[in-house]
């Protein structure tokens, strides 16, 4: 007897690539400067071996829901804004389309996507499909641990690296009804944009449309630009304005 879901497992596996988009991290992982001391704890052993109740290993995990690769719910940045037990199984898989400005970044550690690289990759691939989930790749990832570099903290003590623009942001959703975005930097907002608006404007744009957002993604060089599946998982906690998550793509091999 076949089933078809079973067949399909099969060949997800056996003729694509799977990749891991999420980061591993642990205690020293970086963390925004504005999480106070404290508030990061994983792998705290709880319940050790030898206990005579039962002779098992228990931990505990505590960090921020802005951790890591993590997703943001619209109550991160919107008061009263959607939080996680508003979003269902169906808004873990998207479409995955990988806009590169890797090239622009190279020259330009501010440079901003804009709507002209959209189209350009459109040109190209075609159009970003409805209910897509749309990714930045700038090989910013290639930073991770260091959180320094992370931020591209200069001489001066300034920030300084790549990201969205609005008008970009505002063209995959508004004129292509994407479902998500996502981002290999620690924010949404290039950090020039950033620093004109006087606020991350781009993350409070996306969240205060009701979409979702994933940040710190890892290994977007591994992952085709058009064709792929984007597998995003978190935990059934309610009341989440975000949450570490397990990103997998699921790739056509390159």
């Amino acid at each position: 007897m076949a089933y078809r879901l079973w067949e399909l497992a099969e060949e997800l596996k056996n003729e694509y690539e799977w990749v891991e988009l999420s980061h591993s991290m642990n205690n020293d992982s970086p963390i925004w400067s504005g999480i106070p001391a404290g508030s990061v704890d994983v792998g705290q052993t709880v319940y050790d071996w030898g206990n005579p109740m039962l002779d098992c290993l228990i931990q505990t995990f505590k960090c921020p829901g802005q951790y890591g690769t993590h997703i943001d719910f619209p109550g991160h940045f919107i008061k009263d804004g959607k939080l996680s037990e508003s979003y269902s199984v169906e808004s873990m898989v998207y479409p995955l389309c990988v806009i590169d400005i890797t090239k622009q970044v190279a020259e330009d550690v501010h440079y901003a996507v804009t709507k002209a690289d959209i189209q350009a990759y459109e040109a190209k691939y075609g159009p970003i499909p409805d209910g897509a989930f749309v990714a930045l790749r700038t090989d910013w990832s290639k930073h991770w641990p260091d959180m320094d570099a992370l931020s591209g903290i200069a001489e001066d003590g300034s920030e300084n690296f790549p990201g969205w623009s609005m008008e970009a942001l505002r063209y995959i959703y508004e004129e292509r009804n994407a479902a998500a975005n996502g981002h290999e930097t620690l924010d949404t907002d290039a950090s020039a944009e950033a620093a004109k608006a006087g606020d991350l404007a781009c993350e409070r744009y996306v969240l205060d449309s009701g979409k979702l957002q994933v940040e710190v993604l890892d290994n977007l060089d591994k992952v085709a630009p058009a064709g792929a599946l984007i597998l995003v998982m978190w935990p059934r906690i309610e009341g989440a304005t975000g949450m570490p998550v397990r990103a997998v793509a699921i790739t056509p091999k390159q």
